[in-house]
């Protein structure tokens, strides 16, 4: 590996990114979740630009399509508590961006990696709970520690296996409050 002035600022900008996704588990609304988010997925671009990581390059470009998307959505028509039509045509127009994407960038198995969590996490902020969101945030958390691996972004390991603790404690305090509240626990039911 080598440590150049470039693949410093590569590390850089990904300690930034991900302290910013780490608060984005911590955020109480959607709202929050999707503007922290942004902001760390700007961090991530340029990581990414260093490493020459094209396929999650392109994720990211789709990541922040996704949440411009869902911004303006929320600001236009409110925070809607039921998924409608145009939220599912949102969804797989995002899924087919990031399919086509894939397609250009693919550099073998382990760059699908990138579009899989991309995938799974355009699905956990689409819907709308928080709770689902900060779920789906373990198995996404796994798909990318095993990137960063192939992309050999050391802060990237390092900071997604911290991530990865940040949404299972999110999950946990998410549900313990839902035990409180004496509602439903297994979070893919709740209404």
């Amino acid at each position: 590996m080598d440590w150049s002035v470039t693949y410093i600022a590569s590390q850089i900008a990904t300690i930034i990114m991900y302290g910013l996704l780490a608060l984005s588990y911590y955020a109480k609304d959607r709202k929050k979740v999707l503007i922290i988010s942004f902001l760390s997925l700007v961090a991530n671009v340029v990581a990414y630009v260093l490493l020459s990581a094209w396929s999650g390059l392109a994720m990211c470009l789709v990541a922040i399509v996704r949440n411009i998307l869902f911004l303006v959505d929320e600001k236009k028509n409110g925070i809607k508590e039921k998924v409608d039509k145009k939220d599912i045509v949102i969804l797989v127009i995002l899924y087919l961006i990031s399919i086509v994407s894939a397609i250009f960038t693919y550099e073998g198995f382990f760059s699908l990696l990138s579009v899989f969590a991309t995938m799974l996490y355009t699905f956990s902020v689409w819907q709308k709970k928080t709770n689902i969101y900060k779920l789906l945030g373990i198995p996404i958390g796994i798909l990318w520690i095993a990137y960063n691996f192939y992309i050999m972004s050391v802060f990237g390991v390092i900071l997604e296996t911290i991530l990865l603790i940040c949404s299972m404690t999110g999950y946990w305090l998410e549900i313990r409050s839902l035990k409180k509240r004496r509602e439903i626990i297994f979070p893919l039911l709740l209404k």
